[in-house]
């Protein structure tokens, strides 16, 4: 592997997973585990919509099931996106270095683990109501769909805002044994949410995207970015405080739901789209944004 794409491969050198055992290190790496920003963006939306529906007081074993299904589905997911992506991979910087591409790992060993990550992800599923493992197994068509997006469409992002927030659907379905208004407002939101942030993320590989022809919303944006994100960013808050906001909505719900949407704000002001780690930190910062989205449902109490 050459120099300059060793300097560019978004792999974390020198961490836990170098710590392990050699021949597990390319399954670690394929389920992203030591990259984690990835299962948060999947588990906050399931987390905020079972908190809600709880009206604050959410079950804890259930969020510690919906932290195990999101750390196994995302891994699936990227093991599935990898297996499809591979050819693309290995023509960018970023990604050459990932284990199929690389090579480290065969095609076969990588659907070999898919499959055994989506049996412990049922396993998970299946200690949940028959309607919500009906409504959980329903966003596997959205994930068998996404690696091919961005080969049709300058918007894969808006399909992965899609398919990373049907958690707000499965928690509220969880706790409630139905889906209503609320859960709704949080799904749309969400999907705004990742339009945003995926977007920036997408800006790391604008010139390598251009070169192997596949689509990004950073493309189709470019100078654009700054705007668009304030209106995905504005309506993604305005989707969140219509479904959080309410009579059981405390003071310091709004307080942190204000706050919630300056990070947004700190996000758009702060980017540089010309720069990949200047990306790279504003969408790892959306951890913070989702734990204060949280932090506000909390402060939400049962009358």
């Amino acid at each position: 592997m050459g120099t300059d794409q060793t300097l560019k491969s978004d792999i974390p050198r020198g961490g836990w997973v170098d710590a392990m055992p050699k021949p597990a290190r390319p399954y670690l790496r394929l389920m992203r585990l030591d990259r984690p920003i990835g299962t948060w963006l999947l588990l906050l939306p399931c987390w905020w919509s079972a908190a809600l529906a709880s009206f604050g007081a959410p079950s804890i074993p259930m969020m510690a099931l919906f932290m195990t299904g999101a750390v196994v589905m995302r891994g699936a997911g990227c093991t599935y996106n990898d297996i499809v992506d591979r050819d693309i991979d290995a023509r960018v910087a970023r990604t050459a270095t990932r284990p199929l591409p690389s090579g480290q790992i065969s095609v076969r060993a990588a659907w070999l683990f898919l499959i055994a990550q989506l049996a412990v992800g049922l396993a998970v599923l299946l200690q949940f109501t028959p309607f919500t493992i009906l409504v959980g197994a329903a966003a596997l068509l959205l994930v068998a769909a996404y690696p091919f997006m961005k080969r049709f469409t300058y918007w894969p992002q808006a399909w992965l805002g899609l398919t990373f927030n049907w958690g707000a659907l499965v928690g509220w379905a969880a706790v409630t044994d139905h889906i209503e208004a609320p859960a709704i407002w949080l799904y749309v939101g969400g999907i705004f949410w990742t339009l945003g942030y995926d977007t920036i993320y997408a800006h790391q590989d604008r010139e390598d995207d251009a070169l192997v022809g596949v689509k990004s919303s950073a493309l189709a944006l470019g100078s654009y970015t700054k705007p668009a994100l304030i209106v995905f960013y504005l309506i993604a808050m305005a989707c969140f405080a219509t479904a959080i906001l309410s009579p059981l909505a405390s003071m310091w719900t709004w307080v942190l739901l204000t706050v919630a949407g300056l990070h947004l704000a700190w996000q758009i002001v702060t980017l540089e789209i010309d720069d990949p780690a200047n990306c790279l930190r504003r969408f790892r910062a959306n951890r913070d944004f989702g734990l204060l989205m949280l932090a506000a449902i909390l402060m939400t109490v049962k009358i």
